[in-house]
């Protein structure tokens, strides 16, 4: 994509209609040669072996142990007498009691890249069994796609070699119609992770907030879902003064300019019967505005927009799906926070789409300013839709790295929290291996955003960055309900309304390594499989 932000030449843009930039099939034999190899992942169980031929792969690692007992815990390349000649063996290993189903994620990743390494262009995948894992052969094929995908960039700038596979056959002895299932939910599910991942993925320049938009444009093109774009600076700053602010510092770059993109999913036929609402946080680079960040740490914050790529992900596995029975809105909140003359700065009192009186205390704390207005307007939205439950999505504060590491964090409302959304996800993200951790709100989330004085009603941040803030990654969801009007729709309210904050600045991923797409799999097992 130019600098300008018009499509460039990439050799593949995930639509609806060409879901994936290699084909997935089903095989029944074993004997077959039209593969060169064979991914195993964990031993094949007696009680599952339906074909003899399972029977020699174990005898094969059988006698590799004899030589080597690292092979059930590390795996490696052995050579059988199938026609595929090599087995590439990637073991789950032992299971404990704090294991979860992501290992087999990683044990199926691992195995499409040591198969890659070891030369195998024709690959034919086992996916395992697990009597303490329902999920698990699902979550084995995710991991195994997940290691075949490639940035945007390298796709652009090495075409040759792109994609790494033409094709991943996976076993299915008995024509099971169950395995097929698990295929296209897999492929659905990989689809929209590979635009979080793109999105994510791309560098500042690669991804401004112009070329997110022609790349979201291009993937929902002509699909079931509408677009309705605000970039206009004068209407940016009428509908959402707070991301306006944000967007002052960088607003006189064309490419750089902010906007904020809604995607809707409406069913064309079958009863509405709820509806959600989501608001991701897509800041393309995060200077720190005018406190500026030092000593390195604006390195990776090209990844502050993988809030916005989730959910963007998240309307491409809604469109493949089709609900019958849920509307879904997104919001990318796409913005550059940088600094200039321009730029927004502390002490500045900015009264928000709400009519909060708005005090700045840290221009680091943007991407908080990014999302309130708009979830004000999804609040508004809501009192049209059936059932809503409205979600920020972001990102938000390194406070959440040090509390989840590489989980997500769930915090809820009150309406929320007594429809046990925060336990919900919890499961379903222990499911499907994309997991949260499940934090409470408290009083002194409130208070410590409450100004004692006329000057303003909310303090946006403190001065301190979130790690050195008591109780920092709880805050700003506070400040959110408090900013967005949302505290007027708490439980005792005549219009309660559910909404949730994920901040997933633990489970995005490390740069520079790839996005993880995080939290699609879990909203998509809580709401749509």
């Amino acid at each position: 994509m130019t600098l300008d932000g018009k499509p460039g030449k990439t050799d593949f843009i995930p639509s609806v209609n060409n879901k994936l930039p290699y084909e997935i099939i089903l095989e029944d034999n074993l004997q077959s040669e039209s593969y060169n190899g064979i991914i195993l992942i964990s031993r094949v169980s007696s009680t599952c072996s339906v074909v003899k031929e399972l029977e020699s792969l174990n005898n094969v690692l059988d006698v590799a142990v004899e030589i080597d007992r690292t092979v059930d815990d590390q795996g490696g390349v052995f050579q059988t007498t199938l026609p595929s000649r090599r087995l590439v063996y990637s073991p789950v290993g032992t299971l404990g009691d704090y294991d979860d189903v992501r290992s087999f994620h990683e044990a199926a990743a691992h195995g499409i890249k040591r198969a890659l390494s070891a030369g195998v262009t024709k690959p034919l995948l086992i996916l395992p069994q697990h009597p303490d894992f329902p999920k698990c052969q699902l979550v084995s094929l995710l991991g195994a796609l997940s290691a075949l995908y490639s940035g945007i960039q390298f796709r652009e700038h090495e075409p040759n070699k792109f994609p790494k596979l033409t094709k991943l056959a996976i076993f299915n002895p008995s024509t099971s119609p169950e395995i097929k299932g698990i295929v296209e939910t897999a492929k659905a599910l990989e689809s929209a992770r590979w635009v979080a991942r793109d999105i994510g993925v791309g560098d500042p320049e690669r991804m401004t907030p112009a070329a997110a938009e022609a790349y979201v444009q291009q993937v929902f093109d002509k699909s079931n879902v509408e677009i309705r774009v605000v970039s206009d600076v004068d209407e940016l700053q009428k509908e959402y003064p707070l991301f306006a602010a944000v967007n002052r510092g960088a607003s006189g770059v064309e490419r750089h300019r902010g906007r904020v993109v809604w995607l809707k999913y409406k069913p064309k036929s079958g009863e509405v019967k709820r509806s959600i609402v989501l608001v991701g946080k897509g800041v393309t680079f995060d200077t720190g505005g005018v406190d500026v960040k030092i000593n390195g740490a604006s390195v990776g914050m090209s990844r502050d927009k993988c809030g916005a790529a989730a959910v963007a992900g998240f309307m491409q596995l809604v469109s493949i799906l089709a609900p019958a029975d849920v509307e879904i809105i997104g919001a990318l909140c796409l913005v550059r926070n940088s600094i200039g003359s321009n730029a927004y700065t502390a002490d500045e009192v900015i009264v928000s789409r709400a009519g909060k009186r708005v005090r700045i205390g840290n221009t680091d704390a943007e991407g908080r300013m990014a999302m309130a207005d708009v979830l004000c307007e999804a609040k508004e939205l809501a009192s049209c839709l059936p059932d809503p439950h409205l979600y920020t999505i972001a990102t938000l504060t390194g406070h959440a790295w040090l509390y989840a590491q590489c989980y997500s964090i769930v915090m809820c409302n009150g309406p929320a929290r007594e429809g046990k959304i925060n336990s919900q996800l919890v499961e379903s993200g222990q499911k499907i291996g994309d997991p949260f951790e499940s934090s409470t709100l408290q009083r002194e989330d409130f208070s410590s955003h409450k100004e004692s004085h006329e000057y303003s009603e909310i303090l946006q941040a403190h001065s301190k960055p979130s790690v050195q803030t008591c109780r920092g990654h709880q805050g700003p969801a506070a400040f959110l309900i408090m900013a967005s009007g949302l505290q007027e729709h708490g439980l005792k309210a005549e219009t309660p309304l559910k909404y949730s904050h994920l901040d997933i600045a633990g489970s995005a991923g490390d740069f520079p390594y790839d996005p993880t797409g995080a939290p699609i799999l879990a909203l998509a097992e809580n709401y749509l499989l």
